[in-house]
């Protein structure tokens, strides 16, 4: 069992990197029955990765036909920002006596490890470092469901993105020392709710 979960978790995470990268564009089917030639292993690890990603709302199953890549929309894309904004700046306002001076310092080591001067970064490690920081934010309110929910937004932002900017986004390398991160966390220290608030929504808002 544990053998066909660690098959299960690799052919989810070869398909998911494929999605993103372009190689299945939106509204491609996928066949089980290819996925079991190429990974060369048994229907059960390919069947429960494709199911997970169907729950995932990544790919729509197709009876007798097979998986389709669900296509996001510039309006998709749009009801997430306001998501966002909705759940991490609300959080940030409600709770926001409940961070400390440690958390603060440990959202500092995620910006400085993150973000270094002068590195280059490619589109995927980009937005994954801003997922981290994010991610760690959203941490300090002890709300697993609030964290999940954050997770799963931001994972399916990046396969929105892809979908849209791929052509030009595999050629492109970011240089970004993450200004509003740095100004956040700024806020943050000095116990200034109102402009933490805003810096957050501008951060939110600017990825595009």
């Amino acid at each position: 069992m544990k053998k066909d979960n660690n098959l299960k978790n690799y052919i989810y995470n070869e398909l998911l990197k494929s999605i993103i990268e372009g190689e299945y564009q939106p509204e491609d089917v996928i066949s089980e029955k290819d996925l079991v030639e190429k990974f060369h292993v048994s229907k059960s690890p390919v069947r429960e990765a494709l199911i997970e990603l169907c729950n995932e709302g990544v790919l729509r199953s197709i009876p007798r036909y097979g998986y389709e890549v669900i296509r996001l929309t510039e309006s998709d894309v749009e009801d997430m920002r306001k998501f966002r904004i909705i759940l991490e700046c609300g959080c940030l306002d409600k709770y926001w006596d409940m961070i400390t001076p440690a958390q603060i310092e440990c959202l500092q080591k995620v910006y400085s490890d993150n973000y270094q001067e002068n590195l280059e970064y490619s589109v995927t490690t980009h937005w994954q470092n801003n997922m981290n920081f994010h991610l760690t934010l959203i941490s300090f309110f002890n709300n697993q469901y609030i964290y999940q929910a954050l997770n799963a937004c931001m994972k399916t932002l990046l396969r929105a993105y892809s979908q849209f900017y791929w052509d030009k986004w595999h050629k492109t390398i970011f240089v970004s020392n993450a200004n509003n991160h740095k100004q956040l966390i700024m806020y943050l220290k000095q116990n200034d709710k109102a402009n933490a608030i805003k810096c957050l929504e501008k951060d939110i808002t600017a990825f595009k």
